[in-house]
This record gives C-alpha cells, sequence and structure tokens, in this order.
C-alpha cells in the first residue's frame, strides 16, 4: 500500500479555513496558533503539487481545484468521525441520552406502546422526544441533531424503511358551510372558504395540502387544527386514526370532494448515524419496525 502524502488533520485545517473565512478566524475555532494554520496548509499543497486556496485582500478562496478536492475531503472526514463515534458507542455501552424527532401525523397509541418497550430496554438512557412536520423532520437528519427520526421524505445520502401509510381525510364539522352545499364538492367550492394547515416546522416552509383557499389559518401543532375543524371554524385534512370518535360523535364529517378527499402520506424511519448507531437507538429503530402498523 502506498504511502499516503496527506492526513486527515490537514484536510480538517484547510475546510476550516474556507469554513471560517481565513486563517486567523480557523485558528481561533480550531484553537491553535495562525501560524500552525498557514503551516499546515503549506504542507498540504506542497504534498499534493496542486494550489489550493488564493489569498484576496484577507480573505482566502479556493481555487477550482481546491473546491473539487475539499468537497471530496469532507465526506471522508465525515465517515472518519462516524468511525471515532462508533467505537466511541462500543466502549461506553448504551447511550446516555437519545433523540427521537417523530412526525406529528404518526399515530400516538403505536408511539406509547413503543416507548414503554424502549424504557424497559434502555432504562438509563434519557429520552428527548420532539415531534416535527413536513421539513421538519428531514432537517433533524441532515443536521445530525436527532438519532432516530421519522420523517415523510428521506433526505438523499440516507437510507429510510417504510414503517405506513397515514390516511388525510379531508373534514368538517357539520355545521360547515361547505356541507350544506348538499353535492360533491370540487376544489373551487374549497378556495371560497377558510382552510387551517399546520406550520412546516423546517426551514423548507412547504405548503403541502394547501389548496389555495382565500382565507388561510396557519397553525402550529396538528392539535390546533383538529381543534380549528370541530368548531366549525375552518376544514382540514387530517389524519384518519384521529377521526374515530369525531365521525361516531358527529362532531366532524369527510368533505364529500370529487377528487382527493383522501390521501396517503409515507412515513419512513430512518437512522440517523447508520452504523455509528449506539445500542439505545437501533432498540428504538427495531420497535418502531416491530410496532409498524399491519
Amino acid at each position: 500500500m502506498a504511502q499516503l502524502r496527506t492526513s486527515l488533520d490537514q484536510w480538517r485545517v484547510l475546510a476550516a479555513v474556507v469554513d471560517e473565512g481565513g486563517f486567523a478566524q480557523a485558528a481561533a475555532q480550531l484553537h491553535r496558533s495562525q501560524s500552525a494554520v498557514s503551516y499546515s496548509m503549506g504542507q498540504l499543497q506542497e504534498a499534493l503539487g496542486v494550489k489550493l486556496l488564493e489569498i484576496r485582500g484577507r480573505k482566502a478562496e479556493l481555487t477550482a481545484h481546491g473546491a473539487e478536492l475539499l468537497r471530496r475531503s469532507r465526506s471522508i472526514l465525515d465517515q472518519f468521525e462516524r468511525l471515532e463515534a462508533l467505537a466511541r458507542s462500543i466502549d461506553a455501552g448504551w447511550e446516555s441520552g437519545l433523540r427521537l424527532v417523530v412526525d406529528a401525523t404518526f399515530p400516538q397509541e403505536v408511539l406509547l406502546g413503543m416507548l414503554a418497550e424502549l424504557r424497559q430496554g434502555c432504562p438509563l438512557t434519557t429520552l428527548f422526544l420532539d415531534d416535527a412536520v413536513l421539513s421538519g423532520a428531514e432537517d433533524a437528519i441532515t443536521s445530525g441533531n436527532a438519532d432516530v427520526v421519522i420523517t415523510t421524505r428521506v433526505p438523499p445520502g440516507f437510507l429510510g424503511d417504510w414503517l405506513m401509510d397515514v390516511e388525510m381525510v379531508a373534514v368538517a364539522a357539520p355545521s360547515h358551510p361547505l356541507h350544506a352545499l348538499g353535492r360533491t364538492l370540487t376544489a373551487d367550492d374549497l378556495a371560497l372558504h377558510t382552510q387551517v394547515v399546520v406550520r412546516d416546522s423546517g426551514h423548507a416552509r412547504r405548503d403541502e395540502g394547501w389548496l389555495g383557499a382565500q382565507q388561510r389559518w396557519t397553525v402550529a401543532a396538528l392539535e390546533a387544527s383538529h381543534a380549528a375543524a370541530r368548531a366549525g371554524l375552518a376544514y382540514a385534512w387530517l389524519p384518519a386514526h384521529l377521526l374515530s370518535e369525531d365521525f361516531v360523535s358527529g362532531r366532524l364529517k369527510p368533505l364529500p370532494l370529487d377528487v382527493g378527499a383522501m390521501r396517503r402520506m409515507p412515513l419512513y424511519v430512518v437512522l440517523v448515524k447508520g452504523e455509528a448507531a449506539g445500542p439505545a437507538a437501533r432498540l428504538a429503530l427495531e420497535l418502531f419496525q416491530r410496532h409498524r402498523p399491519v
């Protein structure tokens, strides 16, 4: 095997210089002297025989070759960090903390059953549970700020296991004017009335489910959307598993749409750290898979 002419540390320093905007900033971030950072970059460029950086004013900017090499090195650095994390996890045993991010449409009854088993399996692990709407779950995956995530979409570069399809049903209170029309409804009918939607908790701010109603109420939680529909203030698409009691009691009725009265939304479970995941995260993944509805 040929001897490597560069080190992971040199590539890490290059990434810091670019990300922080200069040698001095990188030195502060890495807790090193500026001369040490400059020396490391000189050694890296000399070993490669390629110019990676150009100094323009007080800012260090990548050359075209430098940009391509740094892009590839980032994935190697990430894999190495995951390898070290895996070693630490093996050495420490169970994680001290486990962060789960679950899409708000996931059935609560299923989630509570899964959490009860998880507590039995790793009683000393502190659980951090957050819900998410739309791209909020994707953000938790791409940022690495969670261990296990239930999401409607799996971001590129990650693998997800399908768990279930959640049925979303268009509903309104029996007193709502849409029911008073007494006929099959169209998108034009819906556009004349207030729709309540749940705000995307992520950065994408997607508007999935909004049909362009002239009046739209945006709420922060699924429970608020449910309450607004029950009160007759707006119509909404809500998960079918939340509506059984409402249909029996007559508090909500399905809207008789000609198209789109019901739609299916897939939910996937993602083990964010992959092979570097600890035993508690792997147990959570297994329990989500085991508790998926038949």
